[in-house]
């Protein structure tokens, strides 16, 4: 006996979301459309009438009683939905998170230049992930880092909000800060 490998990978095929032409299956339809009079037809007419055009007929609201039918061009339908979503897709604004890394222990310098930093994150809009990262023993100054990451937010509260505040996660304590809007 022959055995067989384990799963491959079958093509799937893509349905179209709407019924077209001879898919539509029911005996009526209500027809609306460019350059056809609106009114219930038989489908057979309908599709006759599209056929006359050089166009499809696509079934719109399957669920009306009958369902609503509209005779257009397929092709040049669905790409102009497929452009469509993708400017919706190109406006949706993209987060981005900036890290800035501290010390238990960091000096004055060192935490000047790095808010200095954070404050340009923030006004370029991106978010900003502060954190104090705990080596070995050092864990023992959490109090240290919490006051360190408190008083970042209050050094940047005039261009940014804190989203959360300084919390523990193993040998981290992190702190988010989103950008202000600016009108």
């Amino acid at each position: 006996m022959r055995k067989t490998r384990g799963s491959y990978n079958k093509r799937e095929v893509k349905e179209d979301a709407h019924k077209i032409n001879s898919a539509i299956k029911v005996p009526q339809i209500r027809l609306v459309g460019d350059n056809v009079e609106v009114g219930i037809y038989p489908t057979r007419k309908a599709i006759e009438m599209a056929d006359e055009q050089g166009l499809d007929l696509v079934e719109i609201s399957p669920n009306a009683e009958p369902p609503v039918c509209k005779i257009m061009d397929y092709k040049k339908f669905l790409y102009e939905q497929k452009k469509r979503e993708k400017v919706l897709k190109a406006k949706a604004s993209k987060v981005v998170i900036k890290e800035i890394r501290f010390g238990p222990q960091t000096d004055d310098h060192d935490y000047e230049f790095k808010k200095k930093n954070a404050e340009k994150f923030l006004k370029d809009g991106a978010k900003l992930k502060a954190f104090v990262f705990f080596k070995g023993r050092s864990i023992v100054f959490k109090e240290q880092g919490q006051i360190l990451l408190l008083r970042l937010a209050q050094d940047l509260e005039d261009v940014g909000k804190v989203e959360q505040l300084p919390k523990l996660e193993g040998k981290r304590m992190t702190m988010f800060i989103a950008p202000k809007k600016t009108k």
